[in-house]
């Protein structure tokens, strides 16, 4: 085993002294958490700002809709004044057309239609010359947006005839 000896004039091996060590880590710690603190001040930031962007969104989202009912609105009240019945109509048209901008769409089913019950309500069932669970009338059309139904078509349906009671059912 060899002895290594440290004579007084031989510089040591390069060794900081404690106090420069723990000043030097204590500025790093510092740097580390002013870094975090603004990773957490931006991510806050982040946060409210996509808050703020989502409920504007849902404010004025139907803004476009709106817009396309003006003009509407307008050729209501200028046919109100005139009353002329071909503004009505014209209004109407008009009305047609934002819908469909909006994708609004009329549910009309026609008579013989099956029926369905995700698109139609059944206010009465009736006999009919028909086949059973199919449109016979519709009393008020439906209207979705997209694939959703905003409403459903009010309907009258067809169901099976009843059988006379004959004389030989009762024996």
């Amino acid at each position: 085993m060899q002895e290594e000896t440290v004579q007084p004039g031989e510089a040591a091996p390069a060794e900081k002294p404690l106090e420069q060590q723990l000043a030097e880590a204590q500025a790093t710690i510092a740097q580390q958490k002013d870094a975090m603190l603004r990773a957490l001040a931006d991510s806050e930031n982040a946060r409210k700002r996509f808050q703020a962007d989502a409920a504007n969104a849902q404010k004025y989202a139907l803004e476009r809709f709106a817009e396309s009912l003006l003009p509407v609105m307008d050729s209501l009240q200028a046919a109100l004044q005139s009353k002329d019945l071909s503004g009505v109509e014209l209004t109407l048209r008009q009305f047609q057309t934002a819908l469909e901008k909006a994708n609004i769409r009329a549910i009309d089913p026609k008579p013989g239609e099956r029926f369905d019950p995700h698109r139609h309500q059944a206010m009465a069932a009736v006999e009919a010359a028909q086949d059973p669970n199919t449109v016979v009338t519709v009393m008020q059309k439906g209207y979705g947006l997209h694939e959703r139904v905003l409403r459903p078509a009010l309907v009258t349906v067809a169901k099976q005839p009843a059988d006379p009671i004959s004389d030989k059912d009762l024996d």
